[in-house]
């Protein structure tokens, strides 16, 4: 393919750029500039700037922290969540009666957060924890006193 006017500038720039680079002395460099202004296709340039990197190289900026205002708003956490760790905190001063409550919350709000997209999975699964492990200590309690009063009897 032929070389246009603006192929040989860029090849005369990537040139210049190992030039200043101190890749290329200044003779080596004055004979590659005047074949590239001489060069008829793009294949000649190429060959003239094959051992040279294509440029100097980029420096990497850190991009600018965007403003809270141009933020999305994070979708709102889910308020069957909410309740279920309420629940579930509570159990420790309800001797455990809102464990049940707090796993009921729990499984529906994972239910909705999926299907909405809304936050709150933390807190689903801390009350799904601890109204389980509520749930739990009341079944060994009563497996206890059933135990008991049968060998009792």
């Amino acid at each position: 393919m032929l070389a246009s006017h603006a192929d040989r500038e860029r090849a005369v720039d990537v040139l210049r750029a190992g030039y200043g680079e101190g890749r290329l002395e200044k003779g080596e460099f004055d004979r590659r500039v005047a074949r590239a202004y001489a060069a008829r296709t793009v294949g000649e340039l190429a060959l003239l700037v094959a051992d040279l990197p294509q440029g100097p190289v980029p420096v990497a900026q850190a991009a600018p922290p965007v403003p809270a205002t141009f933020l999305p708003v994070p979708p709102p956490a889910n308020g069957k969540a909410v309740g279920s760790m309420v629940c579930g905190i509570l159990t420790f001063f309800t001797a455990g009666l809102t464990g049940i409550p707090a796993v009921i919350l729990g499984h529906s709000a994972r239910s909705e957060m999926q299907r909405s997209g809304e936050r709150g999975e933390g807190m689903a699964m801390t009350g799904l924890v601890l109204g389980w492990i509520s749930v739990a200590g009341w079944a060994l309690i009563i497996t206890i006193l059933i135990a008991a009063a049968l060998a009792s009897a």
